[in-house]
Formats: C-alpha cells, structure tokens, sequence
C-alpha cells in the first residue's frame, strides 16, 4: 500500500483538493471585505475613491478565478480517483470520502464556503443599491449656482466655468460608478456556486 493511502481510496488528491478551497475562502474572506471597503466610500459619497476600491475588488476576483479553476483540476482529479465523474459536487466528493478525517473536513470547507458566498453576494447586492443612488446622494450642491463672497450673483463665466467644473466632475464620478457597478455585478461565482451544489 502506498503512503497517504487509506485501502483503494488514495487521500493524496484530497489533501491538495482541501489545500486550494482553504485558498478559496481566504479569498473570499478578502472579498468581502474589499466589498464592505467599498459600500463605506459609496455611503459616505466618496465618489473619487471607487475607482480604488473598484481595481481592489476585480484584483480579488481575478485572484479568485484562477484559484477556481486551480480547484477545478484537483476536484476532478479526486471525483475520478474516487470513483466519481469529473464534474461531481463537493457534496458529492464528501459523500464518497473514506472514514476517517475527510468526510468531516470536506464537509466543514462546504458549510464555510456557501456561509462567505452568501455573505459576498449579499454585501454585493447592498453595494450595487448604494451605487445606483448616483453621486447625487452625496453631492447634492452639483450644478447649482453658488453666489459670490459678496453675495452677488457670480459672474457669467464664472458660473460657466464653474458649471464645466462640476460636469467633469460628475463625468468622472459617474465612470467610478458604472465601474464599480460592472465589478460588483461580476461577484455572482457561477462556477463555485455550481461546484458547492447550489446552482
């Protein structure tokens, strides 16, 4: 009998299958967090920081898809090495694990993983509400006219040069947002969700 084996069921493959969903949730550990990160600067208006906190979260979700598709080889790896197809489940690979710490193991990396998926997508779905508000919601002076220090009317092209200025402005702000939006709405995880059983 082979070292790291258990009768016919070789546990080699399941030591790297539960090292890389220990790599998923730490992952998606970070992205809840970049999420929360990011729905703070939208709550509190700051528009010019999305951009920031929009590269953190795609950076993650990056990070995170190559680490699924790492996750994808060993899992097929293990499903067939125990006798199962190559697309089954976590579940499906937990049922058929041999006695002892496996079964219990892949269990718990099971019960983690759609514990931080559902905190991720509904952190996401908050964030995705916030931002749809627009930067209005935290700039509710842009585009009006604000008087001079005297109190006079401002000049006319001071009041075109100050509504050039806020257009940029909101131009830029609004680029933030849909950016922010697309990434946010790229938090769904499809091929987790499949391979934790819920889709």
């Amino acid at each position: 009998m082979f070292a790291g084996q258990t009768g016919e069921w070789g546990t080699v493959g399941a030591d790297e299958l539960s090292a890389m969903l220990w790599r998923e949730r730490r992952q998606l550990e970070l992205l809840l967090y970049r999420l929360e990160t990011q729905l703070l600067h939208v709550r509190a208006g700051n528009w010019p920081w999305l951009k920031f906190a929009a590269a953190d979260v795609e950076k993650v979700l990056e990070n995170l898809r190559f680490d699924t598709l790492a996750r994808n080889i060993e899992s097929s790896a293990l499903a067939i090495e125990w006798h199962l197809s190559a697309n089954a489940t976590l579940p499906m690979i937990a049922s058929v694990a041999p006695p002892g710490i496996w079964p219990e193991l892949l269990q718990e990396h099971h019960r983690e993983l759609v514990l931080m998926l559902k905190q991720v997508e509904t952190t996401a779905a908050a964030n995705v509400e916030a931002l749809l508000t627009g930067p209005q919601a935290g700039n509710p002076s842009l585009g009006s006219v604000q008087p001079g220090d005297d109190g006079t009317p401002a000049a006319p092209g001071a009041v075109a040069e100050a509504d050039t200025a806020d257009d940029v402005m909101l131009l830029a702000e609004n680029a933030n947002i849909e950016r922010a939006l697309a990434v946010t709405r790229d938090c769904s995880l499809p091929l987790l969700k499949e391979f934790l059983g819920l889709e």
